[in-house]
């Protein structure tokens, strides 16, 4: 929805491209929009470079094709018999009773990938995707269906939206979870039709005046295509496709696209996507989604005319590529403007994977496979604690968050997701997630070691909070956490007790006088209001 009775627009910067500083605030900004938390290499590798260069780099991931999830699952109480642990079942031969432990695999290894993702915005369009496409892994309960539907979301995220769409089509995952496999000339099915409209192209917006005519007809369109469960890849059968006519409303200025006998049926579905891309609406409604996204969730009168329009016309003339439309986006004035820094609550997934990469944890390697995925596992399950489960979202819509006006991404935080989210960063401080000799947990001392001057007790505490919060606090809160550090004692107390750690770090008893304090102020910083924005 567009919110045209703003008294005040929050900001007139349009997609001009941005010529103000570029600083770490702009990085930092920059980089927890299109990754999942902005970690201090990154930080420091970007401010080496320029605005301009820095966007490019990010939308030009290094890999489409990471390894594939293996068998992580083989044990005393369930074996694999075609697939050996360590070695990918991705290509192996299907096998109901381990489907859950596939799907499984298939979820610690996506959050994983986000987690050691590289200097891109590959894995965050990846969830966009996601979300935008939706599909649940518990209704086409398939892992081969469900690898092969995230492989096509990452193959496709920057590149040709149309044809995205009708690959999207022909996916095994979303025949099954719209129906589209039940779709035949006997029963036409109205189930997908009515999405490809309504949630994938042309939104419900006012431009978008479809009619249930419509999406009757492109059910008809939509009829006979199937799932060769051998090969997992959708087909066309002929026999199952309706031949007759298929007119259309006014909306779409009346057009029919005539029936087709044989292989030639299958033209109809290109016919389809031509006439619904020739509606402006695609544009502006896929703009507006990718707005929420990466800026704001509220889209006023002048978001609309001065970016939403120009960016929807720069889709149009690129032949609804994705990857300009981004650019002119990450590259604009709108973007860097301070009224959308720090704009944003982060979502579960934004909120937990960046915690983990923020704070440098370290994950078990390959060569614990079991342990390595079990970590991944932990991190999918509080995002999915904190309503955001990857792989399942509510519904074809997506996650609430993105569509359900007035609330938006306020609906992340309510009273059960916000103490689980200080909880959360409370045991990563202070206990961490062990198993098998195996542990993640956030290092105190490390964190601070990232700094220039962690040994000044000042200029820690600003630096932490320029790392870890978009907006500064006032100076009675910066006095609070210099507490943490100084007990009560001067300014040199923290210095010396820091200094003779670092001349002796085998000495347990100086290690834990400035973990135990480097530890609370980490987790007051981390519990504070600020801490949930992005």
């Amino acid at each position: 929805m567009i919110e045209t009775a703003q008294q005040t627009a929050r900001t007139l910067a349009g997609i001009d491209a941005y010529t103000g500083t570029w600083g770490y605030k702009e990085v930092i900004h920059l980089l927890r929009r299109t990754m999942f938390g902005a970690v201090k290499t990154d930080i420091d590798y970007f401010l080496n470079k320029n605005m301009l260069d820095s966007v490019d780099e990010l939308l030009d991931p290094s890999s489409f094709t990471p390894a594939p999830p293996v068998n992580n699952y083989n044990s005393g109480r369930l074996t694999d018999p075609d697939i050996a642990l360590g070695d990918t079942w991705v290509n192996g031969p299907s096998n109901a009773g381990l489907n859950n432990a596939r799907m499984n695999s298939l979820r610690s290894w996506w959050t994983g990938r986000m987690i050691h993702q590289d200097r891109s915005v590959l894995e965050k369009m990846t969830l966009f995707w996601h979300n935008h496409f939706a599909t649940e892994m518990a209704v086409y309960r398939d892992p081969i269906f469900g690898y092969r539907y995230q492989q096509l979301l990452r193959a496709n995220s920057l590149g040709d939206f149309k044809k995205f769409v009708k690959l999207i089509t022909l996916d095994p995952a979303m025949l099954v979870y719209l129906n589209g496999e039940k779709n035949s000339k006997r029963a036409a099915d109205e189930n997908y039709a009515r999405e490809l409209q309504e949630l994938f192209t042309l939104g419900k917006g006012e431009g978008s005046k479809y009619t249930e005519t419509d999406v009757q007809q492109a059910a008809r369109v939509l009829t006979g295509y199937r799932i060769n469960r051998t090969t997992y890849e959708g087909y066309f059968n002929p026999n199952l496709h309706d031949v007759d006519d298929k007119t259309f409303s006014s909306f779409y200025g009346g057009k029919t696209i005539t029936g087709k006998s044989g292989a030639d049926g299958e033209k109809e579905l290109d016919e389809l996507l031509d006439m619904i891309f020739d509606k402006e609406e695609v544009s502006k409604f896929i703009c507006r989604k990718l707005y929420r996204w990466f800026v704001y969730y509220e889209i006023d009168a002048a978001a609309e005319t001065n970016v939403i329009e120009p960016l929807a016309a720069i889709f149009r003339n690129n032949q609804y590529q994705i990857k300009p439309v981004l650019e002119a986006l990450l590259k604009s004035e709108h973007f860097y403007d301070v009224v959308n820094q720090g704009a944003k609550i982060k979502s579960p997934v934004d909120y937990s994977v960046g915690l983990m990469r923020q704070n440098v944890v370290d994950f078990p390697d390959e060569n614990n496979l079991v342990e390595q995925y079990y970590m991944w596992t932990i991190v999918s399950q509080v995002c999915a604690l904190q309503q955001q489960n990857i792989g399942d979202p509510p519904s074809v819509a997506g996650w609430q968050a993105y569509y359900q006006y007035p609330q938006f991404q306020e609906i992340w935080i309510n009273t059960d997701t916000l103490p689980k989210r200080n909880q959360i960063s409370d045991v990563m401080m202070l206990a961490g997630v062990s198993r098998s000799g195996q542990k993640i947990i956030i290092d105190p001392i490390a964190v601070a070691e990232m700094f220039s001057k962690p040994d000044d007790a000042a200029t820690l505490v600003q630096d932490l909070i320029n790392y870890y919060y978009t907006l500064d606090v006032s100076t009675d809160q910066k006095e609070y956490m210099k507490s943490f550090l100084l007990s009560g004692q001067s300014a040199s107390y923290w210095k010396d007790a820091w200094d003779d750690y670092q001349a002796d770090k085998t000495n347990n008893t100086l290690k834990t006088i400035v973990n135990t304090r480097l530890q609370g102020l980490l987790k007051y910083l981390m519990n504070l209001a600020e801490f949930q924005l992005s």
